[in-house]
């Protein structure tokens, strides 16, 4: 397993020689270890991105999309090892690792095929001819969260590769040995030196030195709306053009036309996904009245009945908390809740797995939940439903929107009317109606107002890589 990072083609360390140490978060056992890099480390990978991308975005469309291709096709080949890598350093089950590895993929195909859509325009001006194209932005950062160590990365740098940006790379520091891996496999796939660059260690040098650089044209993040806002900070000295996926805090919606057992079904999937530690999960259920009591009974019945451990054992459906940090917010939102009234339903505490670290949570329900709760004001990022009840569809699409963030929601129905008025009046960038899986490669994924701003997938996160350019010829 290679540790090293990639600059400009070559596999190097720090010029310091630290390291900083991979742990698996369910047994505290080291997975390897990875560079700390530094200023001068990062102004080299912006060397080497900036005089890689004039060659670059002069290669052939086809050319750029066959690579991309060629390395969906090699990471489809190494998903055993890559699931392994991510369970063992993500905590994940590997189930879920080996979803991840496809999911993943499918944005190197879709964005092959998506970069043959932007062809120039020619808009209809009188006495003029006028051509509007597109043009690379140039070098391009990606920082990663720890999360989804290889989806997210796919997100940012299939898109780039394919319109012909260079990248340089910085994954989380709980999660670099995926992005190293995947790192060496576009390297087999033919990406050239300079065009991928990959960077580990603390975050705050190589970022501020990124930041300051006036080489580097775009920045896209996936983390918190705290990390967030700093970056908008840091990049406005060189009007840095970004792309921000931040927190998410999604409501989930169960009308009183839906079945019973899908709607739980489809709770259940959305909710315990990477143990609730995803941007997109719901943190808020909203349940009308008449079927609230039967829901929550249900939803609690299969929450408590699955299985926690580590990710390799094929029985497990939930891994633990990333950290202790993680686990901990847990308990607080769920003392808060109780403490201001919530009823526990099933849950609440932290479950001991034989041979494994003490950062499992139980699937837990609570009811009762109501605007003063942490919970309820807050992205949680564990495995926590908190339900309340509603009366009527204004009343639900009220609570929904009350909130700063707007990332994803859902909704359980299977009326017409009340599903276009959904996705008209639900404010996040993402609605999922009666599909808890709604982020898929080839659609816009993003969020608004305090979630962010702009989007990944099919063509339009290729838009985000882009310049528009408009020609206008008179002739003399």
């Amino acid at each position: 397993m290679r540790q090293d990072n990639l600059i400009d083609g070559a596999w190097v360390r720090a010029d310091s020689g630290r390291t900083l140490e991979v742990l698996d978060p369910a047994t505290d056992l080291p997975v390897g270890s990875v560079p700390a890099m530094g200023v001068a480390e990062t102004r080299r990978a912006v060397d080497a991105a900036s005089g890689a991308f004039p060659a670059w975005a002069a290669r052939p469309v086809e050319a750029r999309a066959a690579t991309l291709v060629d390395l969906s096709a090699r990471m489809a080949a190494k998903r055993a090892g890559l699931a392994a890598l991510m369970t063992a350093e993500q905590g994940k089950p590997l189930a879920e690792a080996q979803a991840e590895v496809d999911y993943a993929r499918s944005f190197f195909d879709v964005a092959a095929a998506a970069i043959h859509t932007l062809e120039d325009e020619h808009p209809e001006v009188p006495g003029k001819s006028v051509r509007v194209h597109r043009r690379p932005v140039g070098v391009a950062v990606a920082i990663t969260p720890w999360n989804f160590p290889l989806a997210m990365l796919a997100k940012k740098v299939a898109p780039a590769l394919a319109v012909g940006c260079t990248q340089i790379v910085k994954p989380a520091e709980q999660t670099p040995l995926s992005a190293i891996a995947f790192a060496e496999i576009a390297i087999e796939a033919g990406v050239p030196a300079g065009v991928l660059n990959l960077l580990t260690g603390d975050p705050a040098p190589i970022a501020e030195t990124l930041l300051e650089d006036p080489r580097v044209r775009k920045l896209s993040f996936t983390g918190s709306t705290e990390v967030g806002r700093l970056l908008m900070r840091g990049g406005a000295t060189n009007l840095l053009r970004l792309s921000l996926e931040l927190g998410g805090h999604a409501p989930l919606l169960v009308f009183e036309d839906a079945d019973l057992d899908s709607a739980v079904r489809i709770a259940m999937a959305a909710k315990y996904r990477n143990g609730g530690q995803t941007c997109i999960c719901p943190n808020r259920f909203l349940v009308h009245a008449s079927i609230h009591d039967a829901f929550v009974a249900a939803l609690a019945e299969a929450s408590a009945a699955l299985v926690s451990g580590v990710g390799t054992r094929p029985e497990v459906d939930l891994g633990p908390m990333i950290d202790d940090a993680a686990i901990e917010k847990v308990e607080a939102h769920v003392t808060d809740a109780i403490r201001c009234g919530a009823t526990l339903v099933t849950g609440g505490g932290r479950r001991r797995v034989a041979g494994a670290t003490n950062r499992f949570h139980e699937p837990t329900v609570l009811t009762g939940c109501t605007a003063e709760m942490r919970c309820w004001r807050e992205e949680t990022f564990g495995p926590v439903c908190p339900v309340r009840a509603f009366r009527d569809d204004d009343e639900a699409i009220a609570l929904a929107n009350d909130s700063e963030y707007g990332l994803a929601s859902y909704a359980i129905t299977s009326d017409p009317g009340r599903i276009e008025r959904l996705g008209l009046e639900l404010r996040t960038g993402v609605v999922g109606i009666n599909d808890p899986g709604p982020a898929v490669a080839a659609v816009p994924f993003g969020g608004v107002r305090h979630s962010g701003f702009g989007r990944e997938g099919g063509r339009w996160g290729l838009e985000e890589y882009l310049e528009t350019v408009a020609v206008s010829r008179v002739d003399a």
